[in-house]
């Protein structure tokens, strides 16, 4: 595969997590990457001590790791949550309460691009009342990151994988993109184009890309079936990333991929070592 041009980050949250989390920068650093995103990391505490903050600031620092994308609180990820911002009462608060903390851990690293992941649907809960809290959450958020210059993320999941979220289509995630920029008048909330998950949900990569493109503010790949590196599936990478391209698409391409039973470093041999730093 060629990539040449492209800038490549691995995500710590789904790679490297046979290592503890603070050793992970550093295997990515070794692996010959210079860029990662995460997944909030304390599942079970939006608001952490300050310790465990600054360890994995310390951690990143010292890796010479460049932080390029960060979760909000979304419940138990990797789990059955997908989200917390439409849960009424004590998750939509934790979402909440996380939003200051991870934006100024995100500031100090220079990291300004944040994913909000939507949630689940409830039994007994109206779709209307969750959505109405999805966006007042939603704005919330696009008017905190917008503090630091920086960009939300809506992200399109997929329905086999996640039958309970009702985001999981291109053109639903971009309706709630549109719904946000106009609740706030911001206009710094983007869609976060995941072609593994677009593919899972049947969706044409390429026409997803040719009108959503210009919407796009960050991309992540897997290959599919099977979530795993480039090349152990059907999907043609090669063609797609290239298409992104010639849309205008720019910015970073998030590895989000299961390494499989062998060593996150292991699953790396598609992208020649030349090519994993950053340009």
């Amino acid at each position: 595969m060629g990539f040449t041009d492209t800038r490549f980050n691995v995500n710590l949250s789904i790679l490297f997590t046979e290592l503890p989390l603070l050793e992970r920068p550093a295997a990515a650093r070794a692996a010959g990457f210079t860029a990662v995103e995460l997944w909030w990391p304390w599942v079970d505490a939006p608001v952490p001590e300050q310790s465990e903050l600054d360890a994995l600031r310390d951690a990143l620092v010292d890796a010479g790791t460049r932080l390029v994308g960060l979760n909000f609180y979304a419940g138990q990820l990797p789990g059955p949550d997908r989200g917390a911002l439409s849960i009424p009462g004590e998750e939509s608060e934790k979402f909440r309460a996380n939003v200051p903390v991870a934006v100024e851990f995100a500031r100090s690293l220079g990291c300004t691009t944040f994913n909000a992941l939507y949630g689940n649907r409830l039994e007994g809960v109206e779709a209307a009342e969750q959505d109405a809290l999805a966006l007042e959450n939603l704005a919330f958020a696009a008017r905190a990151v917008a503090e630091i210059e920086g960009t939300l993320l809506i992200e399109a999941l997929n329905a086999p994988e996640s039958p309970q979220c009702p985001l999981v289509s291109a053109p639903k995630a971009i309706e709630i993109v549109d719904a946000v920029n106009a609740a706030t008048g911001l206009d710094n909330t983007r869609f976060l184009m995941d072609l593994y998950h677009l593919s899972m949900n049947g969706e044409d990569l390429e026409e997803v890309i040719d009108r959503h493109t210009a919407k796009t503010a960050h991309v992540q790949i897997a290959d599919n079936p099977g979530r795993g590196a480039p090349g152990t599936g059907s999907l043609d990478f090669t063609a797609l990333l290239d298409r992104l391209k010639n849309n205008g698409y720019d910015g970073w391409i998030g590895l989000e991929y299961k390494p499989g039973d062998a060593p996150s470093a292991s699953s790396f041999a598609w992208l020649p070592a030349p090519l994993r730093a950053a340009p």
